[in-house]
């Protein structure tokens, strides 16, 4: 059987501040094709060139990646702030309705960092804009120094609910993860479920309640070195098991069934 195809959501990059190109992380593209057994197909988010009828067409999961820019606070019924940092509106008006379409229909995806928070925004939540400047909150940001391996070194845990998806997952209720996000979870969504907390009680794992398919979502950045991390490979494996399910038409693979 042909491997399936799981769409990775590009971000906008200016080369040399002039020139206009769509990119994606190779890590990202590593995790899909190595743990999750899938093609990796890279798409340039901006609603001009694709729809999200199209893209469930052509793809049987989606990986909704990390980026520097955030979603716009008017997603969610806030003004726009300095604090808010910079933004992609187009990747907010393929990323949004998509994320909201799959959970519908039960197609698979898994929401990493901006995408963790997109996953919130799509099911009507809200975000801190800065989470470091909370009362009792860590800083949560990536080095601003250093090798990529320092930058993504795992730096504090994340307690998951028993008995929920990620315990069952990962074998064990607490897991050491790397954090590399400003931004995060203020108001939850309707049905997302905050199913992992850091040690300061910033969310770090949810997932859609009563969703038809997979719809785990983590604010760390499991693609890193997927392969050999014990947290990250479950993670990754789980949802190519998802999307070969989707593409052979079985039954989708539900978060009650992650195990």
């Amino acid at each position: 059987m042909a491997r399936p195809v799981i769409g990775i959501i590009g971000n906008h990059h200016l080369i040399n501040d002039q020139y206009s190109t769509h990119a994606g992380g190779t890590m990202n593209s590593e995790a899909v094709a190595e743990v999750s057994q899938a093609i990796p197909l890279l798409i340039p988010a901006d609603p001009r060139f694709v729809s999200t009828a199209e893209l469930m067409e052509v793809c049987s999961g989606f990986l909704f990646t990390g980026g520097r820019p955030n979603v716009h606070p008017a997603e969610y019924g806030e003004a726009e702030t300095e604090a808010h940092g910079a933004f992609d509106r187009a990747r907010d008006a393929v990323a949004l309705p998509l994320i909201r379409a799959c959970v519908e229909r039960g197609q698979p995806f898994l929401g990493v960092c901006r995408g963790f928070q997109e996953v919130n925004v799509a099911m009507g939540g809200s975000l801190f804009p800065e989470i470091r400047e909370l009362p009792g909150r860590m800083n949560h940001r990536m080095p601003p120094d250093g090798s990529i391996e320092e930058k993504f070194a795992l730096r504090h845990t994340v307690t998951f609910s028993e008995g929920g998806p990620f315990h069952r997952l990962m074998g064990a209720t607490e897991v050491m993860t790397n954090t590399l996000h400003g931004q995060g979870i203020n108001r939850a969504g309707a049905r997302v479920v905050i199913d992992g907390v850091a040690p300061d009680g910033t969310p770090e794992a949810i997932y859609i309640a009563d969703a038809p398919g997979f719809t785990l979502s983590v604010q760390w950045h499991p693609e890193y070195r997927a392969a050999q991390d014990p947290v990250s490979r479950p993670l990754f494996a789980a949802f190519g098991e998802a999307a070969r399910a989707w593409a052979a038409g079985k039954r989708p693979v539900s978060v009650a069934e992650v195990a």
